[in-house]
């Protein structure tokens, strides 16, 4: 009888989609792509969860966030279980969360240089610089520079605009 009353998968799904990243609230945690799996093992709910890295500081946090999310939909029984591999990776983000991160005035990742290491191989020889164009959130401008390899979060970098002169992080590929 229980059985019945229980959410379907795509309604978890749904309510987990509407759970914002504490770092960056204009964000999912469906479109950061963490949320790995959602299934029912007998009357409990498992959900699956990849931190982006094995220290984020908002794990914690993320885990509070997605059992009180549930909770107010009426779940009681729900296990989070962390899956470290494979990694996460920032291919995982969603093409609408990538634009989220536009909008918000982070530059999202660049397509494909997150896995297999290519990111190592899109640096100058000669000068040892990235040779990556990051584009200005703000003005879309590709005439950026690098800041600092760290920026508010560890999963972000601070750059500079130098036509509209604007500073703003650029999600980093992982």
């Amino acid at each position: 009888m229980a059985m019945a009353l229980r959410p379907s998968i795509d309604d978890v799904w749904h309510w987990l989609s509407e759970v914002p990243d504490p770092e960056i609230p204009v964000i999912s945690l469906t479109d950061l792509g963490i949320i790995r799996n959602v299934a029912w093992r007998d009357d409990t709910l498992v959900v699956t969860v990849t931190p982006t890295y094995s220290g984020c500081p908002a794990t914690t946090i993320i885990n509070l966030d997605i059992e009180t999310a549930l909770a107010e939909k009426g779940l009681s029984l729900v296990k989070l279980e962390r899956q470290l591999s494979p990694a996460w990776t920032t291919d995982w983000i969603s093409a609408e969360g990538r634009e989220k991160l536009r909008d918000y005035g982070i530059a999202p990742p660049i397509d494909g240089t997150a896995a297999g290491g290519v990111l190592m191989k899109r640096v100058d020889r000669l000068s040892g610089r990235s040779n990556l164009t990051i584009a200005c959130p703000r003005c879309g401008s590709t005439n950026t520079e690098k800041i600092s390899q760290f920026g508010s979060t560890p999963c972000k970098a601070s750059y500079r605009c130098t036509d509209c002169l604007e500073p703003f992080d650029y999600f980093k590929c992982i």
